[in-house]
């Protein structure tokens, strides 16, 4: 026994040691909207580690589950948390989610002037189901004034991958409303079960459908609206409370301090309580392994794990305008993390 063990940690002795003598790289794929935070992360922590390089495909949560899944990729990324059933079929064991930043998903919209418009669930879930089809509907028109003169067609876009910020946005619609629930429920990937629109792929995708489409409304990341603020209106909306809510960094930040969350990190924070909380936000997550299957990759996961929920970290998240994780949530990932291994699996 103490032969096999020596072995071991020879053999691992000797894969870090070649790591050493040469670049390492590690494969992510996943959620587009941490992707800003995660390049930046992945580049200064590169800068402190310069044999250790993250790649990483922002190519959505639904491909990075599959992904991860697979076990062709050293850690995914999803927005949504990964169901029972999913889980099971992950190919490498136990399967954590490691909850990163918050965020917000936005209505983006397209019309005369682009004036700000105030949306309340009730307006939000008639559109998205094709209800409400005009800007002058008395609904809208409640709410904002100014449009009763906007006679247009209300076109709806829609993301057509397999998307966390959907899963977000879905979730909402679903906590808001029973018959969004029953008839089309909570999904990453609603591929043409939408009741209505037109899909883009991607943020960009979206964002293509809105700009170029004369009263069209869609969703995206907020931090995409942001940098593209120049050219992007987007909603204020209603909360729980019945407030009026801008989104934010800080009204995301209060919409996560009453997040309630479970050991395993999988939950929910769409119409959060609170005065100040924006309605549709949601966290994100890295999946990883438990028992890592390359000692020598899972190790250096692990120092980029550890590096990543430090307060530095952290406060280039909130520089990015995500909200970083409560100190009490981040000492309990931390915990988790520490019971990632990495150490050859012995026979």
């Amino acid at each position: 026994m103490k032969k096999l063990l020596l072995t071991g940690l020879l053999g691992l002795a000797t894969l870090t040691a070649q790591a050493a003598d040469s670049n390492l790289l590690i494969n992510g794929e996943g959620a587009t909207f941490p992707a800003p935070i995660y390049q930046k992360w992945f580049s200064e922590f590169n800068k402190a580690n310069p044999t250790i390089q993250i790649n990483y495909n922002a190519d959505g949560s639904g491909a990075g589950v599959k992904a991860i899944s697979e076990e062709s990729v050293t850690f995914g990324a999803s927005d949504g948390p990964m169901s029972d059933a999913d889980l099971a079929k992950a190919k490498g064991g136990k399967l954590f989610h490691l909850p990163t930043v918050a965020g917000a998903v936005v209505l983006s919209y397209n019309l005369p002037g682009n004036p700000k418009l105030t949306l309340d669930a009730d307006t939000i879930v008639g559109i998205f189901q094709g209800k409400i089809v005009k800007w002058n509907d008395p609904a809208l028109v409640k709410l904002n004034p100014a449009l009763k003169e906007v006679t247009a067609d209300i076109a709806v876009a829609h993301r057509s991958d397999g998307s966390g910020t959907t899963y977000i946005f879905t979730d909402y619609l679903s906590t808001v409303s029973k018959e969004w629930k029953d008839k089309v429920g909570t999904n990453k990937d609603l591929g043409t079960k939408w009741p209505t629109g037109q899909g883009g792929k991607g943020n960009d995708g979206v964002a293509g459908l809105i700009k170029n489409t004369p009263g069209a409304i869609g969703y995206v990341e907020l931090i995409y609206a942001l940098q593209n603020s120049g050219t992007m209106a987007y909603a204020n909306v209603k909360n729980a409370a019945g407030k009026v809510i801008t989104p934010s960094l800080a009204s995301v930040t209060a919409a996560l301090k009453t997040a309630k969350i479970p050991d395993d990190f999988r939950f929910s924070m769409v119409n959060a309580p609170g005065d100040d909380a924006y309605p549709i936000c949601g966290a994100t997550w890295l999946l990883v392994y438990q028992q890592q299957k390359d000692p020598v990759k899972g190790k250096a996961l692990v120092d980029f794990l550890k590096w990543a929920y430090t307060d530095s970290a952290q406060k280039m998240a909130n520089d990015l305008n995500y909200a970083s994780l409560p100190a009490d949530l981040v000492a309990r990932v931390k915990t988790v993390v520490d019971t990632i291994k990495y150490e050859p699996v012995k026979n």
